[in-house]
């Protein structure tokens, strides 16, 4: 039973707690694989997301050990909950689990697009517009700094003429950037071609705000985070190529209603 001292603030953390309890039970030895995703997944009763976010937990912790096209495997024999101060630490940050952010982004960003849409000045456009050009160059010099990304998705914000929008964008690419979690995710994956399909994603977002279409603009930015979401999981994917892991649910955020 997880000792009732130990307070998770974040979902993950409560799933990573019942994952490192069924660690400290002694099945597994150090160097051990763990099972595949869907089957702790499903033993859990979790979302594949939610389960990668306490994977991504434990590995800050140096419980277990993520290898690309391999698995998951334990690094370390968990000790009590009660004496591991290390696991107390990590449930005292304020850190949220990059896939819960994403939802967070998807459901504000995508409103904040089809408001732009209605308020947008020629101003914001050239504003949006700098900003694509500055990531195709990032982009063609193999740049690996999202600096980028963030101004088109601020300036976006910006577009609102509401101050409040965009402080809240902005406090959400904060935590991102501030986010071991995050960084921990993104430590996996190599490929940087995706980058590529953003790009034309937000190219579609801006042709949707310069021409005044606030449902398109919305629907362009949802389905932009809805990609980013679907990509990080696919490039940060540790187990074997062949493994059926997504013939099980993401359990994504659904599309509004009037598409």
């Amino acid at each position: 039973m997880i000792n009732s001292l130990v307070k998770p603030k974040r979902l993950y953390q409560e799933v990573g707690l019942k994952l490192y309890e069924e660690l400290r039970k002694g099945r597994y030895q150090i160097g051990d694989r763990l099972p595949p995703e869907r089957d702790i997944a499903e033993q859990l009763g979790v979302s594949r997301t939610l389960l990668r976010e306490a994977l991504i937990m434990l590995e800050l912790m140096e419980v277990v050990e993520v290898r690309k096209g391999s698995g998951v495997y334990l690094l370390k024999q968990p000790t009590s909950i009660k004496s591991t101060d290390r696991f107390e630490e990590s449930l005292d940050k304020d850190d949220v689990g990059p896939f819960e952010m994403m939802q967070a982004r998807q459901l504000l960003e995508s409103h904040v697009a089809e408001f732009a849409a209605t308020q947008a000045t020629k101003k914001d456009i050239l504003k949006m517009r700098d900003a694509l050009e500055l990531e195709k160059q990032s982009i063609d010099t193999a740049d690996e700094n999202h600096v980028a990304d963030k101004l088109f998705h601020l300036a976006i914000a910006e577009a609102t003429q509401n101050s409040v929008l965009v402080d809240l964008v902005e406090t959400l690419w904060e935590r991102r950037e501030n986010s071991p979690m995050w960084k921990q995710l993104h430590s996996h994956i190599i490929d940087q071609a995706y980058r590529k399909k953003w790009l034309i994603d937000h190219e579609n977002i801006l042709l949707a705000i310069q021409q005044k279409k606030p449902d398109v603009a919305r629907m362009a930015m949802w389905r932009h985070l809805e990609n980013v979401k679907d990509t990080l999981m696919l490039l940060s994917e540790h187990q074997d190529p062949n493994f059926d892991g997504y013939l099980f649910s993401t359990n994504p955020v659904q599309l509004p209603i009037n598409e």
